[in-house]
């Protein structure tokens, strides 16, 4: 789902019969001011969301006072799943808390996920991570009104026919009453909810969980699990199969033939040294499986199968991907992966962000709140300390740099 494509539930195909109005209303309006040029973009969108089925009365009604926020443009080309190292990305998305709280709530919303599980045929397990990595179990939504940073990226920047299609989407989802305006907060992107749906996605996939009528990804638990659920089904997952499992792979092994996409028997990797890293064994056979080397040949390598790219079609990244299925695994009662990975400055887990930033807090620097997402300042404040400690000033945490400062407190 991704290609520079936002963070969460991003759709690769583009709304081409968008792309020529919106691109002859932008070429217009080059040299105008951003709130000349957003005026004259949304007239255009009002004429395209007409065809689409929202009356011009529900547009003017649901943007008036619309004004384009810019900040987004800053996001299109940050995506931590295709720039952080594997082991960052991981070391912060499965950690210990997730893995509790994980747990925690498979106990908690444990009758809502059996009827989603028996409906939609995906185990309980799987939900509750998407869920977990997507909006940590409902504590980080986004905060952007939908309409105003998809208007925006409908009117600036790249792909704004894709970013058109979501907002006209976005003004559907308000027009049905499901969730009220006010409400309707998310990503930069437009990813919003639980289990943070793209607008065209809520419309296409979101179901009602909890049988009040209503599809409230936002202020229904229900909702977004049974939706979620709904995606996965949808997207072709199989009740029952593996995503995937660790495996080891002998020396001198010829690394050409990985691939997620290039899946061959298992007979194939079992003919060629591969076994599991979980001791079990690895049963010949037709099933199909790819390679995954997600930090090459010497850090931990995966058989992987059609569930894993179920997942991955999610948020077309197969770090996220493995995001979500480690996830699931370790709530199920799964160790850490077996083959470290080939790095001996590791990533930081979200408390050990916490501690970094409390420690460069009290080194004066003003990163602002202390709440383990490494943002702007937390990274002006690394480079500094690095910096200062001799190490690369590349504004990366990692436990080398948190040693440092421990030692130095």
């Amino acid at each position: 789902m991704k290609s520079t494509c936002p963070p969460l539930l991003l759709c690769l195909s583009l709304a081409l019969p968008l792309a020529l109005p919106l691109m002859n209303s932008a070429v217009a309006a080059e040299d105008a001011a951003p709130n000349e040029r957003f005026a004259a973009c949304l007239k255009t969108l009002r004429s395209v969301a007409a065809a689409k089925g929202v009356s011009t009365t529900s547009f003017d009604r649901l943007t008036s006072g619309l004004t384009p926020d810019l900040s987004v443009l800053e996001f299109l080309d940050y995506q931590p799943e295709f720039q952080s190292p594997i082991w960052d990305y991981l070391a912060s998305l499965v950690d210990a808390e997730r893995v509790t709280d994980g747990i925690a709530m498979r106990a908690k919303w444990a009758d809502t996920l059996a009827l989603a599980s028996e409906r939609y045929q995906v185990d309980p397990a799987t939900i509750i991570a998407v869920w977990g990595v997507e909006s940590n179990y409902g504590r980080n939504f986004g905060k952007r009104p939908l309409l105003t940073s998809l208007g925006t990226l409908s009117c600036f920047g790249r792909r704004q026919s894709y970013f058109s299609g979501e907002f006209v989407s976005t003004l559907k989802i308000l027009d049905s009453g499901d969730i009220a305006p006010e409400k309707l907060l998310g990503s930069w992107a437009g990813a919003f909810g639980h289990t943070q749906f793209m607008p065209s996605t809520f419309l296409r996939l979101a179901v009602d969980g909890d049988g009040d009528g209503k599809r409230d990804l936002m202020g229904s638990v229900p909702d977004a699990l049974a939706s979620t659920a709904n995606f996965l089904h949808k997207g072709g997952w199989r009740e029952g199969q593996p995503w995937g499992y660790e495996v080891i792979l002998p020396a001198g092994f010829d690394a050409s033939v990985s691939g997620r996409r290039d899946k061959r028997p298992l007979s194939y990797w079992t003919g060629r040294g591969v076994r599991r890293a979980d001791g079990q064994p690895i049963v010949a056979s037709d099933a199909a499986a790819g390679l995954l080397l997600p930090a090459g040949p010497q850090g931990s390598a995966f058989l992987v199968f059609r569930n894993f790219d179920v997942i991955y079609g999610y948020n077309a990244a197969e770090s996220y991907a493995l995001a979500i299925a480690h996830l699931a695994d370790r709530i199920k009662g799964g160790t850490p992966f077996v083959t470290p990975w080939p790095t001996d400055d590791a990533g930081l887990s979200r408390l050990e962000r916490r501690e970094l930033q409390t420690l460069l807090a009290a080194r004066g620097h003003p990163i602002g709140e202390v709440d383990g997402m490494i943002g702007a300042k937390s990274r002006e404040a690394i480079q500094v300390e690095q910096q200062r400690l001799g190490m690369k000033a590349d504004g990366r945490p990692g436990q080398k740099l948190l040693s440092s400062l421990r030692a130095n407190q």
